[in-house]
């Protein structure tokens, strides 16, 4: 024998849902609720003659209304699904990453170039540097032997 259709309800405040169900369990697997609504008081079955025809036209379909109104109840349209995303990256992505590249790429160059640079001056100051202590050693050599 078929288990005995029950009508359950539950609501936001905004909007009631209702199903027709064979138990509380099947009704809170309709509705998409992971806790009890009905231990919490949220939900419970009603004996509404206009709910228990709906519901029971449409067993397992949750069915909507302005809370606490008697207007006509229309199905709940179903989540809308996510888009999928595409397979690969958009070319916007790609131009971005490409840019970035030579960017890198780019200042890469120019750190070397100026550490190249960088090398020169300072040879050129060590030799101009060795030079000078030459002469200053050499004057202070002279400076010395006057002395004695």
């Amino acid at each position: 024998m078929a288990a005995r259709l029950k009508v359950f309800l539950t609501s936001d405040g905004l909007t009631d849902y209702i199903v027709a169900a064979t138990s509380k369990p099947k009704a809170l697997e309709a509705w998409g609720s992971h806790q009890d609504l009905f231990k919490t008081g949220l939900a419970h079955e009603t004996d509404d003659e206009a709910l228990l025809k709906a519901a029971g036209a449409q067993p397992g379909q949750v069915l909507k209304r302005p809370a606490g109104s008697r207007a006509t109840l229309e199905k709940l349209k179903p989540a809308r699904a996510d888009k999928p995303k595409p397979a690969g990256p958009s070319k916007a992505a790609l131009k971005k990453v490409s840019d970035a590249e030579v960017r890198l790429a780019t200042a890469d160059a120019a750190h070397a170039r100026e550490l190249a640079d960088l090398d020169t001056r300072r040879a050129a100051l060590e030799t101009k540097h060795a030079k000078a202590r030459e002469k200053l050693q050499a004057a202070l050599a002279a400076a010395r032997e006057a002395l004695d």
